[in-house]
């Protein structure tokens, strides 16, 4: 299993995470869409996830539910603001637990030899935003959940 590179420069505003997938992108980008899929890969996997709206095309919603073992609900939403099947998708990510933190997330899928790279691209607010997000402990969260991705991509 390849490695999840998580960029967390000091004084900017945003997180770039990189990881290879070995799969064709049409299939990480499948997975990545479906909304029947979200739950087996988005998050650590003590949570689990609900996926009350995913309306995957310009203009559409989403939002996810995650639900811990002691039965707090943690709610994220957003708005897809570009879809270019596949090799894009530029949306909106907002915790509920934390309103008016909007970030802006561009992901790009990018085939290599039959394997895809992902580029998750999350541009906050201010860098304080972004730093509370990875004192939230989001950087082992990612990793988890690019790993149940991967795992999830080469089942199919």
């Amino acid at each position: 299993m390849t490695k999840t590179n998580i960029i967390v420069e000091p004084g900017k505003q945003e997180i770039v995470m990189t990881r290879i997938f070995d799969a064709p992108r049409e299939r990480l980008f499948k997975a990545y869409t479906n909304p029947d899929g979200i739950p087996q890969w988005w998050g650590p996997r003590y949570l689990t996830t609900t996926v009350d709206k995913m309306e995957v095309k310009q203009g559409g919603l989403w939002r996810f539910v995650q639900v811990d073992p002691d039965g707090n609900e943690h709610g994220f939403h957003g708005v897809y603001h570009d879809i270019v099947s596949p090799e894009r998708i530029v949306q909106t990510f907002e915790y509920e637990g934390a309103p008016g933190h909007v970030l802006l997330e561009t992901v790009t899928f990018d085939e290599q030899d039959g394997k895809t790279k992902l580029t998750t691209q999350s541009v906050f607010q201010s860098v304080e935003a972004r730093d509370g997000m990875v004192q939230s402990g989001m950087e082992e969260g990612a990793v988890e959940l690019m790993d149940r991705l991967a795992e999830l991509v080469e089942r199919s």
